[in-house]
């Protein structure tokens, strides 16, 4: 599957086939986070790989009320916990330096991109949850300070089909030489 496709027929998927991930397709999806850009290349990313039904199940319970991916947390073959280091990106010599202070948020969604086109172009199935506490998922799955939890995603094979939402025409949110 070429980029665009990729990019095109990725869907956010929230039920998952029993069906196990393998180590090949894991390690693909792993390679695409650790070839992703970063601020000065500082990489902060880190990954905690959850398996264990008791920790997903957990993890769920972090997750916002309502929040509709409680079940692909639970039952998708592995839950990604997307982490990142503080203070790293967007620094120089310990200060931060961009207006939007630590970049770590930017470069966890260039990271989280990557893996999730990686998943999509290997046939699996992904979802980017962002509603969540980040404190108490810290806990769960033992985040050392300096650390913060970012994202979360299942990964697995998906259930079914999914139909790709109406998106903006370009002339819609194109702007020439200004605003």
């Amino acid at each position: 599957m070429d980029t665009l496709e990729a990019i095109k027929t990725r869907r956010s998927i929230r039920q998952y086939k029993d069906t196990p991930v393998t180590d090949e397709q894991l390690k693909a999806v792993l390679e695409a986070v650790q070839w992703a850009p970063s601020w000065a290349n500082t990489q902060c990313w880190e990954l905690v790989l959850v398996r264990d039904p008791a920790v997903k199940e957990k993890l769920a319970g972090t997750l916002a009320p309502g929040n509709p991916s409680t079940d692909a947390i639970k039952k998708a073959p592995i839950v990604i916990v997307a982490c990142a280091k503080k203070g790293q990106a967007g620094y120089y010599k310990g200060q931060a330096i961009t207006s939007k202070g630590d970049w770590l948020m930017y470069d966890m969604g260039l990271a989280m991109q990557n893996l999730c086109l990686a998943a999509q172009s290997l046939g699996l199935g992904t979802v980017h949850i962002g509603a969540f506490v980040p404190e108490d998922a810290e806990k769960v799955v033992g985040v050392p300070e300096g650390v913060t939890v970012v994202a979360m995603t299942p990964l697995g094979v998906p259930a079914a089909e999914s139909r790709a939402p109406k998106r903006r025409a370009i002339e819609e949110f194109v702007h020439h030489d200004k605003y």
